[in-house]
């Protein structure tokens, strides 16, 4: 695990050590529905950001954060992760 993951303090609030699913948006297409159906193996459908863009994580409908790919590796190999770069005060109360 990475040594700068935030661990949980279950004393302070017992709903820390819950885990939240995170969906990760890299982008959208909007194809026409013919468009689609004409796609094959190995098409490519264009999505409306750029590489370098920022990506945006959402808890359920909400969004959280915002970050920019980047490949980490361990001993299992190299996977996709999220660098951070803003997270959002999504609360709603103000608290």
């Amino acid at each position: 695990m990475d040594e700068n993951a935030i661990k949980p303090d279950p004393a302070v609030n017992p709903f820390a050590s819950i885990p939240v699913e995170i969906l990760v948006s890299v982008g959208r297409a909007r194809p026409l529905i013919r468009e689609l159906a004409a796609m094959g193996e190995n098409a490519i459908l264009p999505l409306d950001r750029r590489v370098e863009d920022p990506v945006e994580l959402f808890v359920g409908e909400q969004l959280v954060a915002r970050g920019r790919l980047e490949e980490v590796g361990d001993a299992e190999g190299s996977r996709l992760a999220v660098r951070l770069t803003e997270i959002l005060d999504f609360r709603r109360d103000g608290a």
